[in-house]
């Protein structure tokens, strides 16, 4: 039986090394600079293009902003936790006790939701941007941490009732 399959002290965990090697600084580049762009742009031209968007569009936008800024959010903590523990400003027990509260998790209602093509192009490139990065983030944290999270119950598939309730909910300042 080999080192990796009895989980030997010996055995050698690729995701973790790469994290705390300089192959890490690529990927904590493009999420804080996701952030950035995100922000930049829903305060300047998404703003302005939302106004534009028929009633169910602009609901859907105002959902699907705050999912995005919720899930860019969650990203960039743990990326942050990431490069502390990188730089020794965290020890792996720290940082795996402040993980705890970071979610990875957080859903689109992406193309299946009625009005979705009716969003601006360069919104729905930084939520499909987003969803990438926070798959790629995700399977690198159950690589290093162990997958005791719960699956992603609500990406890829498409759950109308759910999507229908949250569009309400936003459209009359609920929940």
């Amino acid at each position: 039986m080999s080192n990796a399959v009895r989980g030997d002290e010996n055995t050698i965990n690729l995701a973790e090394r790469r994290l705390f090697s300089p192959s890490f600084k690529p990927l904590y580049d493009e999420g804080m600079g996701l952030v950035e762009k995100t922000a930049e742009y829903l305060d300047g031209p998404g703003r302005a293009e939302a106004k534009k968007l028929s009633r169910l569009a602009a609901t859907l936008y105002a959902a699907e902003s705050m999912r995005l800024t919720t899930r860019l959010m969650q990203i960039a903590s743990w990326l942050l936790l990431q490069r502390a523990a990188n730089s020794g400003e965290m020890t792996r027990e720290q940082v795996a006790a402040e993980k705890s509260k970071v979610r990875l998790d957080t859903a689109s209602a992406h193309d299946r939701a009625e009005g979705w093509s009716e969003l601006p192009e360069d919104f729905r490139a930084l939520v499909s941007h987003s969803l990438n990065l926070q798959g790629r983030v995700r399977r690198l944290d159950d690589e290093i941490y162990g997958s005791g999270a719960e699956p992603l119950a609500s990406v890829g598939r498409a759950n109308p009732v759910s999507d229908q309730i949250t569009l309400l909910n936003t459209a009359f300042a609920r929940g």
